[in-house]
């Protein structure tokens, strides 16, 4: 690989404050920007990690722990009662 042009990569702890869920994992966006945190607002933060070692820390909105889809809550639709809805108000086409 070339020198020089590739993104430092490194440890990163992702938190979900909506559901109070962090966790550490490796990235390239220890320094840079994200779609959600501007290179700003990622930069100066850093948490204290369970092992004593200070982390940058990547806040996002959404987890696999807050997730409606991963923590059961999400809503399936009827879809068979919204077609026969729309049939009885509009009429059967046949």
């Amino acid at each position: 690989m070339r020198k020089g042009i590739h993104p430092a990569y490194g440890p990163v702890v992702f938190r979900d404050r909506a559901a109070n869920h962090a966790f550490l994992t490796r990235s390239t966006l220890a320094g840079g920007s994200t779609a959600g945190n501007t290179a700003a607002e990622t930069a100066g933060k850093t948490i204290e990690w369970e092992d004593g070692r200070t982390y940058p820390v990547v806040d996002v909105e959404i987890s696999d722990a807050s997730h409606p889809f991963y923590t059961g809550t999400a809503r399936v639709l009827d879809t068979a009662g919204r077609v026969e809805r729309f049939e009885r108000r509009y009429g059967k086409q046949g």
